[in-house]
């Protein structure tokens, strides 16, 4: 259930005024976190780790917004209110849609929610559409891939790993946006490998199984960019930079790579892993994955060169080869 009580003018989220941070950041931060809230469907693990990335931030404030939101202390109108710009406006609600589309769809709950932001955002329609329309084509695009299934599908989870910390360098919220349904298309791919016909559903299921929230997966990737600062919109997308390339590329590297890998070992054994069973393999493989990382950041940064908005698309779209 959505809890947007009114409270105090007192305790609206001012914007914050430091040096590397986006002066909107704990507002901006409010609006994913309300939106990650909106279907009421969350598990108790993925409210933890909701309520986390916000303490990773640092801050008396940060830290304590997603606890604020559910104990019903802290209104949307009030994080609204800390956005005085009209860029931050779109941009609050271009990661709301983004969060609530995190799965491939938006359920009737997230949606009513979408709607009522956009109302107390005052957005022009004109542009609210066309946010509509550039998120729904990365979160609604298609699982199957054209290239073929390899018998050996280890080199092609690195490169998923690869490109997806990559993307981590990236400022725009596209790429963060992106970063889940290339996990999903990995995953497809790999089910396909192995004789497995899988869709969206079955593959939520999966990643639900082993404890991966999708909505609390692109928080996080907006909350590491807060952590760096976030610069100006430049052509309508978000420009940032990330405190540290290395530790930014890290996070999506090794979730990507621990995901692969996981689904290698789930599908290539006949399913027949329980969900104890799953949830103990993935953080030894998220281990795994740190303790190569550095090895392949030359790579990371080398195919962070290279993409564009574009090739974004077409990634995710299966246009292009990973």
């Amino acid at each position: 259930m959505r809890i947007f009580p009114v409270i105090p003018a007192s305790n609206i989220l001012m914007p914050m005024t430091t040096e590397t941070d986006h002066p909107a950041a704990e507002p901006l931060l409010a609006i994913c976190l309300f939106a990650a809230y909106a279907d009421g469907g969350k598990s108790d693990e993925e409210t933890a780790r909701i309520e986390a990335l916000a303490a990773e931030l640092g801050g008396q404030d940060a830290s304590s917004i997603s606890r604020r939101i559910l104990m019903g202390r802290l209104s949307m109108d009030a994080a609204v209110a800390g956005l005085a710009e009209p860029r931050d406006r779109m941009l609050a609600y271009e990661m709301a849609r983004a969060v609530c589309e995190a799965g491939g769809s938006i359920s009737a709950a997230e949606q009513a929610f979408l709607d009522e932001l956009r109302s107390k955002l005052a957005l022009p329609g004109n542009e609210v559409a066309e946010v509509d329309r550039q998120v729904d084509t990365i979160a609604q695009a298609p699982l199957e891939s054209p290239e073929p299934a390899a018998a050996d599908v280890s080199p092609m989870i690195l490169r998923y790993s690869i490109l997806n910390g990559a993307l981590e360098l990236l400022p725009e919220t596209m790429a963060t946006l992106a970063i889940l349904p290339l996990q999903m298309k990995m995953v497809w791919r790999i089910g396909k490998a192995h004789g497995h016909e899988l869709d969206r559903s079955s593959i939520k299921e999966f990643l639900a199984t082993a404890g991966i929230g999708m909505g609390s997966q692109v928080v996080e990737g907006f909350a590491r960019k807060f952590i760096g600062g976030f610069g100006k919109k430049l052509g309508g997308k978000l420009a940032g930079r990330i405190a540290n390339e290395a530790t930014g590329s890290l996070f999506s590297f090794a979730s990507t790579y621990a995901i692969g890998h996981l689904a290698l070992k789930y599908y290539a054994g006949g399913r027949t892993l329980g969900g104890m069973e799953i949830r103990s393999l993935y953080t030894p493989l998220v281990d795994q994955a740190r303790q190569i990382h550095e090895r392949h950041f030359p790579e990371i940064r080398q195919r962070a060169a290279g993409l564009n908005t574009s090739s974004i698309i077409d990634l995710v779209r299966g246009k292009a080869a990973v």
